[in-house]
């Protein structure tokens, strides 16, 4: 399999460009692999299709102001991309644009009081940068530089200032460490939240460091020559435990899944699992964990459309078209969809 089996017509026109001011609003298209036909609903109908014996576990991740426009000792400008700490907070693995034109050991300054220094090309426009600031020392003045004189990484398929940086933001995010937002969790609020705790669900958390790889394109023509860059993630035992208690774990979004089925994959050693994955969910994988997905809908040839059809099988295409056809809005901040896994017994001719 390659880019084109999992490439489909998205019109601009339902490209969502921006969120809508009721974040339970969205719509949700369900289709649980159940026998019955696919139904059209809203987020805020969730808590109605829960209930005692579910579980949905929530990325909390939050995106880091991680954009910074800086300007070389002779004026130029520079785009610096922070994508992952390789260290402490000072040290970043990150997108320099152009990076071509910055050798190593140059020194970029943001307002008075950061600067980063460009270290070594680690291939595909990456650079290691070290972040120092004069306001504060340490990481903790570095973190705060950064939240300062960043910007919001929005994707490029975004055209519309966000006026409100928290809508590219989950109402559950913790600790600022990404570089894009787990998205589907951008419908959830924390009313729907507390509806599906009332129905009995319960609900955990855990932690998948998003970068910018998890959403690039599948460029190679076998997909078993695409390479995934590794996230950093963790998955207390609590929420191991309650995995494995549940009748049906719910993930919400793509990163969710990875984190739960690389912490099993992994195994336990009874503090819960925490390290890096470069786990690629394609098709042929055994889920292990996972039941139920709330997705967003993907751009044509990504790895994301690569892991849906691993979970539901090649019915995505016909999911993908019903929603286009009903003028579903498509991407970060576009509708989502529930779907159930695709199990053996399910499979049809």
């Amino acid at each position: 399999m390659g880019p084109d089996d999992f490439a489909y017509d998205l019109p601009d026109d339902q490209i969502a460009q921006m969120p809508l001011d009721d974040r339970s609003s969205a719509r949700l298209l369900v289709d649980l692999a159940d026998g019955t036909d696919p139904k059209h609903r809203h987020i805020s109908d969730l808590p109605d299709m829960v209930g005692p014996g579910d579980l949905l576990v929530l990325n909390d991740t939050r995106v880091l102001p991680a954009r910074l426009r800086l300007t070389k000792e002779t004026g130029g400008a520079v785009e610096v991309l922070l994508l992952e700490q390789t260290g402490d907070a000072c040290k970043w693995q990150a997108l320099v644009r152009p990076s071509r034109r910055v050798p190593p050991g140059t020194r970029l300054r943001a307002g008075d009081d950061l600067t980063v220094t460009v270290g070594d090309d680690l291939g595909e426009g990456r650079r290691t940068v070290m972040l120092e600031t004069d306001s504060l020392s340490g990481p903790a003045g570095v973190l705060a530089a950064v939240q300062a004189h960043g910007e919001m990484p929005l994707p490029p398929y975004l055209h519309t200032r966000l006026d409100d940086p928290e809508r590219y933001q989950t109402v559950y995010s913790h600790r600022p460490a990404s570089a894009a937002a787990p998205t589907a969790g951008l419908h959830l609020t924390g009313e729907v939240l507390d509806a599906c705790r009332a129905a009995g669900a319960a609900v955990e958390r855990l932690e998948l460091v998003v970068g910018l790889d998890t959403f690039r394109p599948v460029t190679a023509d076998n997909l078993d020559d695409h390479m995934m860059h590794s996230e950093s993630y963790t998955v207390a035992e609590s929420t191991l435990d309650a995995c494995r208690a549940a009748d049906r774990v719910i993930a919400v979004g793509t990163t969710t899944v990875r984190a739960l089925e690389s912490a099993n994959l992994a195994g336990s050693g009874g503090a819960g699992t925490s390290g890096r994955t470069d786990l690629f969910i394609r098709p042929g994988f055994d889920f292990g964990v996972v039941d139920v997905l709330l997705t967003n809908y993907h751009l044509p040839r990504s790895t994301l459309l690569v892991m849906l059809e691993a979970f539901v099988g090649p019915r995505w295409r016909d999911l993908y078209a019903l929603a286009l056809a009903r003028g579903y809005r498509f991407l970060s901040f576009g509708d989502a969809m529930l779907v159930g896994r695709q199990r053996s017994d399910r499979i049809t001719a």
